[in-house]
């Protein structure tokens, strides 16, 4: 039997910490911060050395949890899922963690993880519930075929005053296929290798094809910053995507008296993501907003605006937001929701990695 000695050192507990995917904080027993993983540097946006000795409720705010009293008077472990805080000036949707340090009276470790990410499962695989439909999908179209084939034959031997039956028919077979094909694009996992792609110019292309099709229903603007470096992705992807969300909110606005939506560019820090394609933890710190100032979804709804079949719309499928998902996912991003009810406004945020980082 072969001799395998051991190594000359295992990794302290800093190095792990320090390759952590979530963030850790260690509070001492007067709440202030003692340390700090990287990851927790990049989610609440400053650097340990200035992290190191403040309060945690000034970095966190923790006011519409209801956790604050409950990290005053620790005493077990604490697990809090899905929840909306404030992190360095920033709302994220986290699970969180408080643990006290064993035989540290009043020390306790604090975690702080992607809500959306906690299953780790690659998102550009569909899930299951979306491959049975783009199946059943598959099998529709066919006959669909057939309907119409036979209903142009009929129209040929009927009057003209018969023909908006068959007209009818035509129409619905249509819209039907329409549906059939969004159902098959959701059901997708064909996602091809990430490209360098420059961001402004394909929310350029796509606010052009809005802008043509919206017909001055609302005015689009761009608030850029033109410093942000080419992204990865996919072009043709990320267009599909900005026009489904840009075709949203200019239907937001015909109810609103403020018919502008506002296309934002920014870079921000403390964003991860498990991107399935490459099998690696790679950030995402390019933000692209849409916001609009429509009376926005159905508060219900929650954080099922994205799955299939939720909609408000009288006439909606609820594939739009759906498909949004599944191609911002298929290029290794997140998109997000978000309603800021004092300023009567709605955002999409779609975060998305730099080329350099996800293709090396």
């Amino acid at each position: 039997m072969s001799d395998i000695s051991a190594p000359a050192r295992f990794p302290t507990a800093q190095e792990q910490l320090s390759g952590m995917l979530f963030a850790v904080v260690l509070l001492g027993p007067d709440l202030c911060i003692a340390e700090v993983n990287h990851a927790a540097e990049d989610l609440l946006g400053r650097s340990a050395k200035r992290l190191i000795g403040k309060q945690i409720a000034d970095v966190v705010n923790f006011a519409d949890s209801g956790l604050t009293n409950k990290l005053t008077s620790l005493d077990g472990p604490l697990l809090a899922r899905g929840l909306h805080l404030q992190l360095g000036g920033y709302e994220r949707h986290v699970n969180f963690t408080a643990s006290p340090v064993l035989g540290w009276n009043n020390w306790q470790v604090l975690t702080f993880s992607d809500a959306g990410r906690d299953d780790m499962r690659s998102e550009s695989d569909p899930p299951s519930a979306l491959k049975a439909p783009a199946i059943l999908a598959h099998e529709i179209k066919n006959p669909l075929s057939a309907i119409r084939g036979a209903g142009q034959l009929i129209a040929r031997k009927l009057d003209e005053k018969d023909r908006k039956l068959t007209a009818m028919i035509a129409d619905e077979v249509d819209r039907i296929a329409r549906l059939v094909d969004r159902m098959q694009e959701l059901g997708s996992s064909s996602a091809g290798p990430l490209e360098k792609v420059n961001l402004h110019a394909s929310i350029r292309s796509a606010m052009a094809s809005v802008r043509a099709a919206a017909g001055g229903r609302a005015e689009l603007s761009e608030e850029f910053d033109p410093s942000l470096p080419p992204i990865a992705g996919h072009r043709d992807t990320l267009e599909q995507a900005l026009i489904n969300l840009l075709t949203n909110a200019v239907d937001a606005c015909d109810s609103s008296e403020n018919g502008r939506i506002i296309v934002r560019t920014r870079f921000v820090s403390g964003l991860a993501a498990n991107v399935g394609q490459a099998g690696k933890a790679v950030r995402l710190p390019v933000e692209v907003a849409i916001c609009d100032h429509g009376p926005g979804l159905d508060p219900a709804l929650g954080d099922h605006v994205f799955e299939p079949f939720v909609t408000t719309k009288t006439n909606g499928q609820g594939l739009g937001l759906a498909l949004v998902k599944k191609l911002v996912s298929d290029m290794g991003g997140r998109v997000s929701h978000q309603r800021d009810t004092a300023k009567g406004q709605t955002q999409f945020r779609i975060h998305l990695a730099l080329a350099d980082w996800a293709t090396d």
